[in-house]
C-alpha cells in the first residue's frame, strides 16, 4: 500500500493521458475496451476508486447506470462535475467497503485500485458479495516503476471466488496510455460464478437375497449395457437420501415394498464406466419375502428377471455390478472399480481386474489374520474346503505346490499338505483345535449347504438334531470331512449356551 494525498493530486490528475482521456484517440481506445468488458445491455455499474470519473463517464455514455465511489472528496467533486447530467451517482467512501448499502451490481469496475488496498483478498471477497449472480468484476492493474501487482498474484486471489477469469494484455496497446510502455499492464474480467465443485451421480443397487441366490435383471431398451445382467438399481434424486432412493427404486423396478429397517448397507463403491464420469454406488442387501415376490415392473427396461447363485454368477453381467457382488461375497465394504477408456462394459473373466478393495479404518490388533490347517491329502482337502469356503463367500487367494488358500476381507484360510504327518486323521477330542465356525446368512442357506455337502466329502453330524445342534435357539449345523476336521455353520449371532 502507498500513502498518497489524493485530494492534493486531484487538480493535476487528469493531465495523464489515460486519466483525463482528453486525447480523442486515447478516449476511443478506452471506450472500445470498456464496451467489450461491460454487458451489451443496460446494467448497473459500480466504479470503485473512480478518480475524476473518466471511466464512469464512458460507461454512462454507453447507457449504463453508474455509481462512482472515491475516498477523496476532491476527486469525488471533480467526478460529479464531469458526470453532471448523466444520471450517475458519486459517493465519497472507501473502495474496500463502498457505502452502497444492500445494493448489488452487474459490474464492479476498478482501475489501478487493488494495488493500493491494505488487504486485497478481503476487498475482493467483499466485492464479489456486491455482484449479482453472473455479474462481472473488471480489474485494470499492472506493475509500473517497481510498484503494482502482477496478474498472477491477483488471479490467485480471485481463485476462491470464480474459475472464469479472462486475462487481457494492455501493455501492447499504446493508444490506451498515449505512449509506448514496456511494463506489465492488463485487465482481468472475472465472472461471479462460484468455482466448479466436482460432483458425482450417487446410484443405489439392491442385492436381493433368496438364500444362496441373488436377483438379477437383464437390461433392455435403455441404451446402456443392454443385454447384460445387473441388479435392480437407480440413482438418488435431489433431496433424497440413499436409503430412500433404494426403497423407491425397488418399488419402481421390481414391485417390492421395503421397509427402512429391512435395508442393510453391504458395500460402497466408486466406479467409472469406460469413457464416462465417476459415480458413487451404494449396494444394499435385503431378504426375499415369499409373500411379496419380485416382479418385472419395468418391462420396457428389463427383458428378464431371475435368480442366480451368488457363488456361481453368470459372466454376461455389467462389469462393475459383478465386481460389487464379488466384493460383497468377499466381505469387502469399500471399493473402487475404475474402467479405463476402451474397456468393455461387460464383465470379462479373462480381462484385467479393475476392482480395488479399500480397507476400513479399524483396529487390527487381535483380529484373525489367517487359519492354517494341515491335511493329509491336498487334492481331497482342496475339493472339500474349496467348495465350502467358496460357498461361504471366500475367494481363491494363493496356490502353491503343497497348499491352497481362500480369502475373505483381510483374513484367509489355508489348507496345506503336511510334509511330515503324524497321523492321517484329525482327532478333535485331543487337545488342540476342535472345530471352525462360520456365520451363515439364514436358514435357507444353511439347508442348501447341508444338502450339497455330502457330494463334496462332508457328512452332517447329529442329523437327528439338525439344525439345532447347539440347543434350542441355536440354529446351526455341524459338518465333518473325511479327514476328521469339523466345521459349524451358524445362523445369526446367538451365543452358545
Amino acid at each position: 500500500m502507498t500513502t498518497i494525498d489524493w485530494d492534493a493530486a486531484a487538480g493535476s490528475f487528469d493531465e495523464e493521458p489515460d486519466h483525463g482521456l482528453h486525447d480523442p484517440a486515447v478516449r476511443d481506445a478506452w471506450a472500445g475496451r470498456l464496451e467489450s468488458w461491460l454487458p451489451a445491455t443496460r446494467s448497473d455499474v459500480l466504479d470503485l476508486g473512480c478518480g475524476t470519473g473518466s471511466l464512469s463517464l464512458l460507461a454512462a455514455g454507453q447507457g449504463h447506470r453508474v455509481t462512482a465511489v472515491d475516498r477523496s472528496p476532491g476527486m469525488a467533486e471533480l467526478a460529479r462535475a464531469k458526470l453532471a447530467g448523466t444520471g450517475a451517482e458519486v459517493l465519497v467512501g472507501d473502495a474496500c467497503l463502498p457505502p452502497v448499502g444492500e445494493r448489488v451490481f452487474d459490474v464492479i469496475l476498478a482501475r489501478h485500485v487493488v494495488w493500493l488496498l491494505p488487504d486485497p483478498a478481503a476487498a475482493l471477497h467483499h466485492w464479489f458479495g456486491l455482484l449479482k449472480p453472473g455479474g462481472r468484476l473488471v480489474l485494470v492493474e499492472g506493475v509500473w516503476g517497481g510498484v503494482g501487482l502482477p496478474a498472477a498474484r491477483i488471479t490467485a486471489l480471485l481463485a476462491p471466488h470464480t474459475e472464469r477469469v479472462h486475462h487481457e494484455d494492455l501493455a501492447g496497446d499504446a493508444r490506451l496510455w498515449g505512449k509506448e510502455v514496456d511494463d506489465e499492464r492488463y485487465a482481468l474480467v472475472a465472472r461471479a460464478e462460484p468455482p466448479h465443485r466436482h460432483t458425482e451421480v450417487v446410484d443405489v443397487h439392491l442385492i436381493l437375497r433368496r438364500g444362496p441366490d441373488v436377483l438379477l435383471a437383464r437390461r433392455a431398451g435403455t441404451g446402456y449395457a443392454d443385454g447384460l445382467l445387473h441388479m435392480p438399481s437407480g440413482h438418488a434424486e435431489d433431496g433424497e437420501d440413499v436409503r430412500e432412493a433404494m426403497i423407491r427404486e425397488a418399488a419402481e423396478e421390481i414391485g417390492v415394498a421395503l421397509d427402512p429397517d429391512e435395508v442393510r448397507v453391504a458395500l460402497v463403491m466408486q466406479h467409472r464406466g469406460p469413457g464416462g464420469g465417476a459415480r458413487m454406488g451404494w449396494f444394499f442387501v435385503a431378504e426375499y419375502d415369499a409373500d411379496h415376490p419380485p416382479r418385472n415392473a419395468e418391462p420396457e427396461k428389463c427383458s428378464e428377471l431371475d435368480w442366480f447363485p451368488l457363488d456361481a454368477l453368470p459372466d454376461d453381467m455389467v462389469a462393475y455390478c459383478r465386481a460389487g457382488l464379488d466384493g460383497y461375497r468377499a466381505g469387502e465394504h469399500f471399493m473402487i472399480h475404475w474402467h479405463e477408456d476402451g474397456d468393455p462394459v461387460a464383465h470379462r473373466p479373462d480381462g484385467p481386474r479393475r476392482a480395488v478393495a479399500l480397507p476400513p479404518a479399524a483396529e487390527r490388533t487381535g483380529r484373525v489374520h489367517h487359519i492354517e490347517l494341515w491335511v493329509p491329502d491336498l487334492a481331497g482337502a482342496e475339493r472339500r474346503w474349496g467348495w465350502l469356503l467358496t460357498r461361504l463367500g471366500h475367494l481363491p487367494y494363493q496356490s502353491w505346490a503343497d497348499g491352497r488358500s481362500w480369502r475373505r476381507g483381510e483374513s484367509y484360510v489355508v489348507v496345506e499338505q503336511s510334509p511330515d504327518p503324524s497321523a492321517d486323521h484329525h482327532d478333535r477330542r485331543r487337545r488342540g483345535l476342535d472345530h471352525l465356525a462360520f456365520h451363515v446368512a439364514d436358514r435357507a442357506t444353511l439347508d442348501a449347504l447341508t444338502a450339497e455337502a455330502p457330494a463334496y466329502g462332508w457328512r452332517l453330524l447329529h442329523p437327528d438334531r439338525h439344525a439345532y445342534g447347539g440347543g434350542e435357539g441355536h440354529c446351526a449345523a455341524r459338518l465333518e470331512d473325511e479327514a476328521g476336521c469339523e466345521v459349524e455353520l451358524v445362523v445369526g449371532s446367538v451365543p452358545r449356551p
